[in-house]
């Protein structure tokens, strides 16, 4: 048998003998995603880094409130409030206020800063031969790559004191632009058959300006352009230690290990489509609709297809609309209402107030047509995915780095939490799965020959 046929065979036992019945999870309460019967997350941690804030309980009921989201306690509205208007760009304060847990004042955020600054350089030969000798098609898979190989650059990679860990994560945070802008680069010069950019980082510029100025061939972008890629930053810096990238971040280093391992694991979770891949879908969603809708202000029309989207007659027949509803948000997710609220100008800038509308509207509508086809009163809202990848593309950002801007956004709070879970943790994480399967006798390879492991598969 060849290798494709025995591939097929073995795929199908494998299919076979891994399905549980879904009847067993309700039988023995199994918290099926870590999440109550009632929606709530089961708590498994403690933290002060963030708190994502959409419902109370109200006599074991929950009852949608508008959504929050606090970085150390601050409401991240009043935080980007405060940078927008003194028209400062905010990401780096808002690591510094993650990893320290207080604000800075102002030679405490220069020197940090500076000390980003800095580090925004990769070790001598890890450009060419960590990144450009070896391209990969993914740019989130070519980034754990390289956190993963900056363990054999750094002297010291395995001691876990406060001092050591600090030192690694401040680094991944200034060198996480320039892991993604020329891993970018080398992918589409290799696979793509473009021309090769490769910009050194600039000590002085922001972390949204360093993006922009390396991922653009000419290194070009506008004052609008780059506060709202702050912004985008900033709103993707944390969301409690209870989303998956955190946790994994929080499980893996409750085992100890080096901070590479952590990070490089937690890029793995955020790739997923169904966390930080999410605006893929989105953007994927949205050009089926741009095609197939001829008036993009006919509210029927536009209902018309959300309705066959949610049928699985339409996009990747999922049956989803991408972009909406949220794990624990219900009335509003706060990190898409500042983005749409800023996308607005950005849209007016570059010609797109057309797409624009039809995003708003789409948003407006997809609550009621989803009640409608599922026959549900089912609370939700706009998730910061609707919007960023939309935001993105005005941008000129190249779809190849919507996750890893995510990413380079979500790195501060990963860090915050793996430094959490280093000081107050103690504790390997290590939750219960039972064993459904019951006991099985061994049967001899002469007697699986024989034919007596037919009701043994």
């Amino acid at each position: 048998m060849d290798s494709m046929n025995l591939i097929e065979e073995l795929s199908v036992l494998a299919e076979n003998n891994n399905r549980i019945e879904i009847e067993l999870y309700s039988k023995y309460n199994v918290k099926r995603g870590l999440r109550n019967s009632d929606g709530t997350g089961v708590l498994v941690g403690l933290t002060e880094i963030g708190d994502v804030h959409a419902y109370i309980m109200d006599e074991g009921e929950k009852v949608p409130v508008e959504g929050q989201l606090r970085y150390r306690g601050i409401d991240v509205n009043d935080f980007a409030k405060g940078f927008v208007d003194e028209k400062r760009f905010g990401f780096e304060e808002c690591c510094y206020l993650l990893l320290f847990g207080r604000l800075p004042d102002s030679d405490s955020l220069k020197n940090f800063k500076n000390l980003l600054g800095k580090n925004r350089f990769l070790p001598d030969g890890f450009t060419e031969d960590m990144i450009l000798k070896a391209s990969s098609k993914d740019i989130m898979n070519k980034m754990a790559m390289s956190v993963l190989a900056m363990y054999s650059y750094d002297a010291n990679p395995d001691d876990t004191s406060i001092k050591n860990v600090l030192r690694q994560c401040i680094e991944l945070i200034a060198r996480f632009p320039t892991m993604a802008a020329y891993s970018y680069q080398s992918k589409v010069h290799n696979y793509d058959g473009k021309s090769l950019f490769i910009h050194s980082p600039q000590p002085e510029l922001s972390t949204a300006e360093n993006i922009l100025h390396m991922i653009m061939p000419d290194s070009k972008y506008t004052e609008l352009e780059v506060r709202i890629l702050d912004l985008a930053l900033v709103l993707h810096a944390e969301h409690g230690g209870g989303n998956n990238s955190a946790f994994i971040t929080h499980a893996i280093t409750s085992t100890g290990t080096d901070t590479y391992s952590a990070i490089a694991a937690a890029l793995g979770a955020l790739k997923g489509p169904q966390h930080g891949g999410a605006n893929l879908k989105v953007m994927g969603m949205m050009a089926e609709i741009k095609r197939n809708v001829n008036d993009w202000e006919d509210e029927k029309e536009v209902a018309s297809y959300l309705e066959k989207i949610l049928n699985k007659q339409a996009f990747d027949r999922s049956g989803l609309i991408y972009g909406m509803g949220h794990a624990v948000y219900t009335l509003s997710d706060p990190r898409a209402v500042l983005l749409k609220q800023n996308a607005g100008a950005l849209a007016k800038e570059k010609g797109m107030e057309k797409e624009f509308n039809l995003y708003k509207l789409i948003e407006r509508i997809a609550r009621e047509v989803f009640c409608r086809v599922r026959k549900t009163d089912h609370t939700m809202c706009a998730n910061v995915d609707f919007y960023s990848g939309f935001v993105y593309t005005m941008l000129n950002i190249p779809v190849d780095l919507f996750t890893p801007i995510f990413a380079i956004g979500r790195i501060p709070g990963w860090c915050s939490h793996r430094i959490e879970e280093l000081i107050s943790g103690g504790k390997i994480i290590r939750p219960a799965y039972k064993n459904v399967i019951g006991k099985k006798k061994y049967v001899s390879l002469g007697e699986r020959d024989n034919g007596k492991l037919k009701n043994n598969p």
